[in-house]
């Protein structure tokens, strides 16, 4: 079976969205569907439900999905190995999405045209926990973690980076009081959060339980892992989310999105970098955890 068959699977679902999953692939939306269309041939089961706006998987596409990510992330170790065997100059790095599409675009652009010489590079979204077992097997070279909880990082060099700040946004349309409130002006509307397990859904979940309240208690809880469509979805007014503030600042300063934070909730979470202890060997590394230092405003370590 193809790798790409299953990368396709698993974006499609991650996305929710068959266009969405093209655009991520650089393939066309019918690629996309013929993709999937033999793997559910293949294995003689529906693996996506296409009933909804949003493509969810079913229970056999479940295990199948499972299994795909397995897969996946076996031949990024190959892939590393092979890199390391060519002693082709490069840097594998993973973060969380919302840290990813926040600072990473600017970072890599200014690495790239200060190293012509990079032969390789990968950059991965992933959760805290996947990021830490990453650099631990190998995988990654270096890694952003947010968290509010505590790991362990025994083995690497670490470096606190600025706490992120997470905020309700709504759009004006829906006429919600901007300045710090309580949760019970939100509960009427849809509220938007990516998937259990993810900094900000946990945090969300986290302070919802302090204030005697959960996320069904919302209109309607709507899951999707494309941060760019909730936001975009926020922004037309079908609800309110719970997102990191860097991700939505432009928003803020163009009036788009109003920001709202509740009294009794925590609003911050952690920011490390973790490096390999041996980074400072590694020039081209050195040079990309400093173009992280130097997004922040931070002096060199």
């Amino acid at each position: 079976m193809k790798s790409e068959y299953f990368n396709t699977l698993v974006e499609a679902i991650a996305l929710g969205s068959f266009s969405k999953a093209a655009e991520k692939l650089f393939v066309t939306q019918s690629a996309v569907s013929r993709r999937i269309q033999f793997l559910e041939e293949h294995y003689g089961y529906p693996l996506i439900d296409r009933s909804g706006p949003i493509l969810l998987p079913t229970e056999a596409g479940r295990i199948v999905m499972e299994k795909a990510n397995k897969m996946i992330a076996l031949e990024k170790e190959l892939l590393q190995d092979l890199q390391e065997y060519e002693h082709k100059p490069g840097v594998t790095f993973c973060c969380p999405p919302a840290f990813g599409i926040a600072y990473l675009p600017a970072i890599m652009q200014s690495f790239i045209l200060s190293h012509s010489n990079v032969a390789e590079m990968n950059y991965s979204f992933e959760m805290p926990d996947k990021v830490i077992d990453g650099l631990r097997e190998g995988i990654y070279q270096a890694g952003v973690i947010e968290h509010a909880e505590n790991f362990d990082l025994s083995g690497f060099e670490t470096f606190s980076l600025p706490d992120d700040t997470l905020i309700f946004v709504s759009s004006p349309r829906l006429g919600l009081v901007e300045t710090e409130t309580t949760i019970d002006q939100f509960l009427s509307y849809d509220l938007y959060i990516r998937k259990e397990g993810c900094c900000s859904s946990k945090l969300l979940t986290y302070n919802l339980k302090n204030n005697g309240k959960s996320p069904a208690d919302f209109s309607r809880t709507i899951v999707c892992d494309d941060l760019h469509l909730i936001i975009k979805t926020v922004c037309d007014g079908n609800g309110v989310t719970f997102v990191s503030r860097s991700l939505v600042e432009q928003h803020l300063r163009e009036k788009i999105l109003c920001e709202h934070r509740i009294r009794g909730f925590n609003h911050t979470h952690h920011r490390t970098l973790i490096v390999n202890r041996s980074y400072s060997d590694n020039s081209l590394l050195k040079d990309f955890v400093a173009g992280i230092f130097k997004a922040f405003g931070m002096m060199e370590c």
